[in-house]
C-alpha cells in the first residue's frame, strides 16, 4: 500500500511540473490537428471524437506515433509527465464550443475523381458481389478482401475511427464511410478508389444510403444535425435536431433505410421523438402537432418530401431494428429493461416487452422460426440472447450466452447464429446457437486469449470469417473458418479487424446481416 501511494504521490508530482498542456498542443499539435483541434491533416482531438479511445491509448499515440500514418511519436520531444498531462487536456471540452456550418460542410467536400471518369466495369478478378469491405481499426485502414480466394485487393488510409459500418449503393459498386470527426467517404469498388469525400460535422454517428442508390443521410452528434446529401455526396439539406417547438436539440444515435417506406428513419439520444424522412417526392404531406384527423388534411401541412415525420415516444430510443416489411420498429433506451414497438404508419407504440439488461438491438438478425420470423440481440449487459417473435412481439427465448456481447451474425445456409462474448472474461469465445432449437450448441475459440468478436459470412454462406480483434503486432487477424466443418482454412494478419461486411449480404440483406 505504501509502495502504491507513494507512486501516486510521484506521478501526481510529475504532473503537477509538466508544462501547460494548451501550450504544448500549439507548439506540437496545431499544425495537423489545428488550433481548434477541429483537424486538418490529422483528425479532430474533441472528447466526442475520441470517446472510443482510452486515455492509456492516447498517451501510447503521442508517445510511439501511429504506424502508416504521419502520426509520429514525441517520446524524443516531450517528457512522460508532458505526454501524459496533453492526453488528458485532450479529453476536456473545446473552450468556445465548436460549430459547424452549412458553408463549412459545402467547402470541405474534395472530388479526387468526377462521376463517369472511372471505368465502369470491375478492374480485377474476382467476384464484385463476394468483396468483403473489412475496417482495420489498429491503424485507421481499410482492407478490400476477395471473397473467394480470401486475399487483399486493396488496403488504403481511412479517415480517423470509422464508425457505424459502411454503407452500399444496391448495386454494391460503391460504398460510404463515416468517421467520428465528421468525414463521409465515398469508395468505388470497381476501381478501388476513394472518389469523393466531405465533412459533415465534427461529431458523426453513422450514414445511410438510400435503397435507390440517390441519396446518403448522415446523422451528427455535434452539431446537432441530419446532413442530406446526393450519391456524389452534394449537400441537399441540413436539418437541425431539435423538438417540436425548437428549444430542445438531440444529438442522433443512430439512422438507417428503411427501403420498402422510401425513407431514412433515425433515433434521438435526448427527446423521446423517433424521426422518418422520406426521400419519395410522393410523399404524404406532413402534420406536426395534434389533429382531429390527418388524413382530412387538417391544420398546416408540410411537404413530405425530405422533411421530418415526428413519431413520438416514451423514452428515447439508442437504437432499433426493423420488421421485415419495414412496418414497426423495436427499439430499447439505454436505461434498459424493456423495449417498444413502434408502428411507422401509425405513430404510435402497439407493444412494449421486458428484456435483460440492454439489448443492442441494431446488431441484431432475423431468421424463421417454427411458421414466424424471430429477432435474436445480443445484450450489452447481461449473458444472454434475446428472442423475439415479430408477429406477437413476446420474447419467446433467453439463450444462455458466455457474457455480454456486442455482435450476433448468421446466413440463410447455416444452420447456426454465431455470437460473442467480447465484453465479458471469454472474450476469446464464439458460442454457436442452433436457430432450430434456440439452443447453444457449441463453442469456437480461434485465439485463446484475444478478443474474438465480428462475424461475417462469405456470399455463400460457406466461410465464416472472424475478427481477433487486438493490433497486428499482437495477434490481430481475419480468421476464415469452413462454416460447415467449424475448422480453420486461413488466417490473414490484419490490424485491429473491427469490423467485416460482404457485399452480397448487404445488398441482399440476408438473414442473418443487421442494418
Amino acid at each position: 500500500m505504501r509502495r502504491l501511494l507513494a507512486a501516486a504521490l510521484l506521478s501526481a508530482a510529475a504532473l503537477a511540473q509538466a508544462a501547460d498542456p494548451a501550450a504544448l498542443f500549439q507548439q506540437h499539435c496545431a499544425s495537423c490537428h489545428g488550433a481548434d483541434r477541429l483537424g486538418i491533416m490529422g483528425p479532430a482531438l474533441l472528447p466526442e471524437s475520441l470517446e472510443r479511445l482510452k486515455k492509456p491509448e492516447a498517451i501510447k499515440t503521442i508517445r510511439d506515433g501511429r504506424a502508416a500514418t504521419q502520426m509520429q511519436g514525441f517520446a524524443d520531444r516531450l517528457a512522460p509527465a508532458d505526454i501524459e498531462a496533453l492526453a488528458g487536456w485532450l479529453y476536456t471540452p473545446v473552450e468556445p464550443a465548436p460549430h459547424w456550418t452549412e458553408a463549412d460542410t459545402a467547402a470541405s467536400r474534395v472530388v479526387h475523381f468526377a462521376p463517369g471518369s472511372l471505368p465502369d466495369t470491375p478492374q480485377f478478378k474476382a467476384d464484385p458481389l463476394n468483396l468483403f469491405v473489412v475496417v482495420e481499426a489498429g491503424n485507421s485502414t481499410v482492407s478490400i478482401l476477395d471473397g473467394d480466394r480470401f486475399e487483399r485487393l486493396d488496403r488504403f488510409p481511412s479517415k480517423f475511427a470509422l464508425h457505424g459500418g459502411p454503407k452500399f449503393t444496391p448495386d454494391g459498386r460503391y460504398v460510404f464511410f463515416a468517421s467520428r470527426d465528421g468525414w463521409v467517404s465515398k469508395y468505388d469498388l470497381y476501381n478501388l478508389k476513394t472518389v469523393a469525400e466531405i465533412r459533415v460535422g465534427l461529431n458523426t454517428r453513422n450514414v445511410a444510403v438510400s435503397a435507390d442508390g440517390h441519396f446518403v443521410a448522415a446523422a451528427n452528434t455535434l452539431p446537432r444535425t441530419i446532413v442530406l446529401m446526393d450519391a456524389d455526396l452534394k449537400p441537399i439539406k441540413t436539418i437541425a435536431v431539435a423538438n417540436l417547438k425548437g428549444d430542445q436539440p438531440s444529438r442522433v444515435a443512430a439512422i438507417y433505410d428503411a427501403g420498402p417506406r422510401k425513407s431514412f428513419v433515425a433515433a434521438l439520444r435526448d427527446i423521446p421523438e423517433l424521426w422518418e424522412i422520406s426521400y419519395d417526392p410522393k410523399a404524404e404531406p406532413i402534420h406536426d402537432g395534434y389533429v382531429h384527423d390527418f388524413k382530412m388534411g387538417e391544420a398546416i401541412a408540410k411537404p413530405g418530401y425530405l422533411n421530418v415525420r415526428r413519431v413520438p415516444l416514451e423514452e428515447s430510443m439508442e437504437d432499433f431494428f426493423f420488421d421485415p416489411p419495414y412496418r414497426n420498429a423495436i427499439g430499447a433506451a439505454r436505461s434498459g429493461g424493456r423495449a417498444q414497438v413502434v408502428n411507422l404508419d401509425a405513430r404510435i407504440k402497439v407493444a412494449e416487452l421486458p428484456v435483460a439488461g440492454m439489448p443492442h438491438v441494431g446488431s441484431g438478425i432475423t431468421w424463421a422460426y417454427e411458421g414466424t420470423t424471430v429477432l435474436a440481440t445480443p445484450n450489452l449487459r447481461e449473458s444472454v440472447i434475446s428472442v423475439i417473435d415479430l408477429k406477437s412481439w413476446r420474447e419467446i427465448a433467453q439463450i444462455p450466452a458466455l457474457g455480454p456481447g456486442f455482435f450476433l451474425r448468421s446466413h440463410s445456409s447455416t444452420p447456426y447464429a454465431w455470437a460473442d462474448a467480447m465484453m465479458s472474461p471469454k472474450k476469446d469465445t464464439m458460442l454457436l446457437i442452433d436457430k432450430a432449437t434456440l439452443k447453444p450448441a457449441g463453442t469456437i475459440t480461434p485465439a485463446p486469449g484475444k478478443t474474438a468478436a465480428h462475424v461475417e459470412f462469405d456470399r455463400s454462406g460457406r466461410h465464416a470469417v472472424v475478427s481477433i480483434w487486438e493490433r497486428e503486432t499482437d495477434g490481430g487477424a481475419l480468421v476464415i473458418i469452413d462454416a460447415k466443418t467449424l475448422k480453420e482454412v486461413k488466417r490473414l494478419p490484419a490490424d485491429k479487424p473491427v469490423g467485416k461486411y460482404n457485399v452480397w449480404n448487404k445488398t441482399q440483406k440476408d438473414e442473418g446481416t443487421s442494418h
